[in-house]
């Protein structure tokens, strides 16, 4: 009897053991497939049990989390949810992240690491952090000076701070508050699908995922290449440009819509946007040194993040004579975010050098302990110290007597460039109205702010369209905000 007692109990051990090594096996390497099963709903219940971490700007939380009760429990809130919309994107049970609420999911929902007084020991625990902050560079006065401008208007607006590159404003009209797309209900469905469905497309981020023509904006790239080459050397000589202007190895007339046109000078036409001149002047420059201007100003950049991508601008690297006489006037296949004609006038106002742009200042625990800051980065020297100068002279001068006087503010230096840009099959399209701009007090050593618009405006009157009658008022509105005026 004692014999078989003896194999019963060896049984016993073995199946112990296999039980330990089992479990083992289950609880430490296949955790994280277990953990990542679609079919699991712990991480779900445990992603919605506390509250998701906040937004911030200007030291005000744009954001919130709203207790339901239910399985999935909180909900995410947002305040003026419209207006910061392209920026925080959305936070949804059903349809996941976007924007700043996913690239900082991690901080927000508690899982990052440095969240942990003691990471380890919540590797070891399974503990969950309460959710970090983001604290974003937005001035709050400067982004709704930007919303309420374009006023639903299909459009979008960019504003940074040459000297670091913070983004001070980022704004796409028409919106949509994305606090309808919280919760699991058909509601948040059905707010899905009429969003989606919808013609103006108000989830589209117009200001970083949406590329236009930039007109004659562009000119600002064309004139400081001009400078750099030394094709140009003096803005008060005449620069030998017939008007019309055929295109190369066209019979292709290019005119402009002002006078005065014909051998004007570098000064006259950037004024007037005279289009023969800078796609003469485009021509002169060459392909070569025109796609290394471009490529410098941030063009043709598949890696730019704020910390989300950034839909690259394009500016083609094969063209024709006659192509890259359009090109040069941002037409033909030339293509631009507002956020990098943003950075075209932050590099002008800032001394020739292109700032990395960053929306987040810094990243925090719920008690407010530092866990990340952004640094500073220059990106590209788009042009140097000399010709920087030359072209606040003449972005000054479009704002001081030209196409941009709309934009002049009493205290401060303007700098401006208009811009309307045709599109479409034949040009049949609505134009495009541009105003790309900065702004300096006159108390101050350094300009505080450039900002780019760009006005869709399908409804409109071709015959009204102008970059600087639709979108530099809005860029006028913007400045003041930012310089407190």
């Amino acid at each position: 009897m004692t014999k078989y007692i003896r194999r019963a109990a060896g049984l016993c051990a073995v199946l112990l053991v296999a039980l330990l090594v089992n479990a083992a096996r289950v609880q430490v390497f296949l955790a994280s497939s277990y953990d990542d099963n679609v079919a699991n709903r712990r991480q779900a219940i445990a992603r919605y049990e506390q509250p998701r971490g906040d937004i911030l700007v200007d030291g005000r939380t744009v954001t919130g989390s709203a207790d339901t009760g239910e399985q999935l429990r909180y909900e995410r809130t947002y305040t003026d949810g419209p207006l910061y919309a392209p920026v925080t994107g959305f936070a949804s049970q059903l349809y996941g992240t976007t924007f700043l609420e996913n690239a900082g999911d991690e901080i927000l929902s508690g899982t990052d690491p440095m969240l942990a007084p003691l990471p380890l020991w919540n590797d070891v625990t399974r503990a969950q952090n309460p959710g970090g902050k983001i604290v974003t560079t937005l001035n709050s006065a400067a982004q709704r000076a930007a919303y309420d401008g374009l006023a639903g208007r299909r459009g979008a607006v960019a504003a940074v701070e040459p000297a670091t590159g913070k983004i001070l404003a980022l704004v796409s009209t028409p919106s949509y508050d994305p606090a309808e797309l919280s919760g699991t209900g058909p509601a948040a469905t059905r707010a899905w699908n009429r969003l989606n469905d919808s013609p103006s497309k108000p989830m589209l981020n117009r200001a970083i995922r949406q590329t236009y023509p930039p007109g004659s904006t562009f000119k600002v790239v064309t004139a400081a290449a001009a400078l750099d080459a030394g094709v140009v050397r003096d803005l008060d000589a005449p620069t030998e440009s017939p008007d019309p202007y055929r295109l190369p190895g066209t019979t292709t007339s290019l005119t402009n819509e002002v006078d005065g046109c014909e051998n004007a000078s570098v000064r006259y036409a950037f004024e007037w946007s005279c289009n023969s001149v800078f796609a003469k002047l485009g021509v002169d420059i060459g392909l070569g040194d025109m796609t290394a201007a471009a490529a410098n100003f941030g063009f043709n950049d598949p890696k730019l993040k704020i910390p989300f991508s950034v839909s690259p601008s394009n500016f083609d690297l094969t063209l024709d004579r006659a192509q890259l006489a359009l090109s040069s006037i941002g037409q033909f296949d030339t293509r631009a975010t507002p956020l990098q004609m943003a950075m075209i006038s932050s590099a002008v106002a800032g001394g020739g050098s292109v700032k990395a742009p960053y929306l987040v200042e810094r990243t925090t625990t719920q008690g407010g302990r530092t866990i990340a800051t952004t640094g500073q980065r220059t990106l590209h020297q788009a042009m140097s110290p000399a010709t920087a100068q030359q072209m606040r002279e003449l972005m000054t001068d479009v704002v001081r007597e030209g196409t941009g006087r709309n934009a002049a503010i009493r205290g401060a230096t303007v700098g401006g460039k208009t811009g309307t840009a045709q599109h479409g099959i034949g040009n049949s399209g609505v134009p495009y109205a541009w105003f790309i701009s900065w702004a300096q007090a006159e108390d101050s050593l350094e300009p505080a702010v450039a900002v780019a618009v760009v006005v869709e405006d399908a409804a409109a009157d071709r015959g009204e369209i102008s970059g600087g009658g639709n979108a530099g008022p809005i860029a006028k509105a913007v400045m003041r905000a930012v310089l407190g005026f």
